[in-house]
């Protein structure tokens, strides 16, 4: 039995803890005032309000981290959205010293926990994402083109030895390109990471993903038929229209046979004719140029059949030789006479042989050895036998162009003191509606009776010269006109203006126009006059000189 002191020691005990019990809530109060508390209670209370608070942080800290996933932190176990990991440690360190502070209170003065306001703010300091600073779909999409970032195919393109590898993303290809939407999610769909396209330009090709990404299409003239066939090969309507319409804008004589070949190819008809419309009025530059050895024979046997070419049958034999001499080269064969014939094969049957005159025969493809002495000693006797030989080549001249002339003056007349030239210019000024090759001048002659002038014919465009051309020629009288050509016809653009000009030098006394007109239908062609600053003897759009613009369209 313990004793009567250690009883009433036992009951003061109670005693002390009901009365402390009794007025916790007071102290609980002053608590909140003083900031600590004697004894270890308060500690617990502390404990108890941090721990709420903490868990009512976490909930909010995890919504944040679902509306905002980007913003969430490395280790998401372990730290809360926006939290670092010495935060996370701090908040460990102070929990600790809290649940264990049992003794002194000075463990629990000092701690603090963020808030999650601060985590929110601490969220906005990080850089934004390159989602965020593009705000567009097509700025987006444009950030993927040509990019690692996602990419789940790749393109080994071009041949072997000058391939290079191309990042991409198939649903993007998908969309713009049945042909790569069957690749990759049709019945046969491509399986390979890596996807191999030997015949196909690395330039080109990227050309035609950046306009699948972006809608941009930069092309230039050295890429834009190898675009044209990539885009062609996966069926992307756009951008291989607007690759022939650039053909279209920079077709002009050089490059004619060469778009020829590549349009028929493509299967293009209004590039086609738009070739056509270049080689038929510029045949002789066109046939000299570089790119006419760089066709094909079934085109060339095509140009040869051409009935319309404006140009010379000498010249043609000559390009016909070129080529020859290119395809040669190009098969690793020496440019032998023999092998010029093999090459050609039945294309050289094509050149109208006995059109040429018989001196240009005598000095070009007689002296050429690509004929047979008996086929050279036939031709000579075509030429002066009244009982001709029968010949492989064609006997009947190419009917070339007819040309066509736009007269800008209703009527015209001639005075006693008019028209004097003296070395000066008359020019003027026109613009046409669609694109027409400009071959030379109508200029009017003597009123005097029969008479012989020399004459400057220049065409300029914005005081660049074109084509100049300095020529005779003989008026017999009359009111007509008298053309006076130019070396090669020249190409003319739609929608700008050029101007023409001729200076004269003989019988002074001429004929010159009246009643000028501002627009002038020829054909299908609609021209448009306006006087020039060049003319300094008197021709404007009313009257003067210049009566006629010779052309081919």
């Amino acid at each position: 039995m313990p004793s009567a002191d250690c009883r009433l020691l036992h009951h003061g005990r109670i005693m002390r803890c009901l009365t402390y019990l009794l007025l916790l809530p007071e102290t609980l109060k002053k608590s909140k005032k003083v900031g600590r508390l004697p004894g270890g209670l308060p500690v617990c209370y502390e404990i108890l309000t941090l721990s709420l608070s903490t868990k009512k942080q976490q909930k909010e800290e995890k919504m944040a981290a679902e509306l905002c996933p980007a913003a969430a932190g490395t280790d998401n176990t372990n730290l809360a959205n926006g939290t670092t990991v010495a935060d996370a440690e701090k908040t460990k360190e102070v929990q600790v010293s809290q649940a264990g502070g049992g003794g002194g209170g000075g463990g629990c003065s000092g701690a603090t926990t963020p808030t999650t306001q601060q985590n929110i703010n601490n969220n906005n300091v990080d850089p934004p994402s390159w989602q965020c600073s593009h705000p567009t779909l097509r700025e987006r999409n444009a950030l993927m083109f040509n990019n690692e970032l996602m990419a789940d195919v790749h393109f080994i393109v071009g041949p072997l030895g000058g391939s290079q590898r191309v990042p991409a993303h198939k649903y993007v290809l998908a969309v713009g390109s049945s042909v790569f939407c069957a690749m990759f999610y049709g019945d046969l769909a491509e399986e390979e990471s890596e996807i191999h396209i030997p015949d196909v330009e690395p330039a080109a090709f990227l050309i035609l993903l950046k306009y699948m990404y972006s809608d941009e299409i930069d092309l230039e003239a050295d890429t834009v038929l190898a675009t044209l066939y990539a885009a062609k090969k996966y069926i992307v309507p756009a951008l291989a229209k607007a690759c022939v319409t650039f053909l279209e804008t920079s077709l002009e004589a050089k490059n004619a046979c060469v778009l020829l070949s590549q349009s028929r190819l493509f299967e293009e008809p209004e590039l086609t004719q738009r070739c056509w419309e270049v080689i038929d009025a510029q045949a002789e530059l066109a046939l000299c140029s570089e790119g006419f050895c760089e066709i094909d024979l079934q085109t060339l046997e095509i140009i040869l059949r051409r009935e319309t070419l404006n140009t010379k049958e000498v010249v043609v034999f000559e390009a016909v030789m070129n080529w020859a001499t290119a395809e040669c080269k190009r098969q690793g064969l020496g440019a032998t006479t023999r092998n010029k014939r093999d090459v050609l094969g039945k294309a050289l049957f094509l050149v109208r042989i006995p059109t040429m005159s018989l001196e240009e025969f005598a000095n070009g493809a007689a002296q050429s050895d690509i004929l047979t002495l008996e086929e050279t000693h036939n031709v000579f006797l075509w030429y002066t036998a009244a009982k001709k030989p029968q010949l492989d080549f064609p006997l009947k001249a190419r009917k070339g162009l007819v040309p066509q002339r736009c007269h800008r003056f209703q009527s015209s007349a001639y005075r006693s003191n008019q028209w004097r030239y003296r070395g000066r210019c008359d020019s003027i000024q026109f613009a046409v509606d669609k694109r027409i090759f400009i071959a030379g001048l109508g200029l009017y002659g003597s009123s005097g009776g029969k008479a012989e002038y020399s004459v400057k014919i220049e065409l300029k465009r914005q005081g660049v010269i074109l084509a100049q051309n300095l020529t005779k020629f003989v008026s017999d009288g009359s009111s007509s006109t008298f053309p006076v050509w130019f070396e090669h016809p020249v190409q003319v653009e739609q929608d700008a203006f050029y101007t023409v000009s001729a200076v004269l030098d003989g019988n002074e006394l001429s004929y010159f126009g009246q009643e000028g007109m501002t627009e002038v239908q020829c054909g299908k062609v609609t021209f448009q006059f306006q006087c020039s600053s060049d003319s300094t003897n008197g021709t404007g759009v009313q009257g003067g000189q210049i009566p006629e613009l010779v052309f081919y369209a």
